[in-house]
């Protein structure tokens, strides 16, 4: 008789149920069926998969995270970059303070609003983002899912987090 204890670990990285059975209120509190495990697990095997992607740019996840927004919109002020990825400044800080000894963006002073700081790219910052190019698709192979199927997905996620930030702010 097989005593060992099932692996709920193998369904998570395979994306299978586990072998737990329950029923009525107990399935509520199953590990497969918790969005919030399904958003984790997904974030950090996405971000697993941008590592290798990102390391031939010299970038981390969240250094890219930042030079998309500034490649969106460059010459933005700390707190706006901030509000745009979810950092807080003290997480920020450190973050653009790398990028700059990378000679990849400059931080400095506005001269209307001293408390500002504008965050702007050098030209190799500028000039990296035609090597970033190929990550989001490189990416959208790897999930095996179609464009269209991305961008949906993407949309429920961003409509999600809205309706939580909502909920959350009351």
């Amino acid at each position: 008789m097989d005593t060992r204890k099932p692996n709920s670990r193998a369904g998570a990285r395979t994306g299978k149920p586990g072998t737990a059975a329950a029923s009525g209120r107990d399935a509520m509190l199953l590990l497969d069926n918790q969005l919030c495990f399904a958003l984790y697990s997904a974030s950090l095997t996405t971000t697993k998969m941008y590592k290798p992607l990102l390391k031939d740019l010299g970038l981390t996840y969240p250094q890219y995270l930042a030079l998309l927004v500034l490649w969106e919109r460059d010459g933005v002020t700390v707190s706006e970059l901030g509000e745009r990825l979810f950092l807080d400044s003290g997480t920020l800080t450190p973050l653009l303070k790398r990028l700059e000894s990378m000679d990849l963006l400059r931080r400095q002073r506005s001269p209307e609003d001293e408390r500002q700081v504008i965050v702007s790219l050098t030209a190799a910052g500028r000039a990296l983002k035609k090597r970033a190019l190929p990550v989001p698709e490189q990416l959208l192979c790897a999930s095996g899912c179609s464009i269209g199927e991305i961008t949906a997905l993407t949309r429920k996620l961003q409509k999600l987090r809205g309706a939580l930030a909502e909920s959350t702010a009351g």
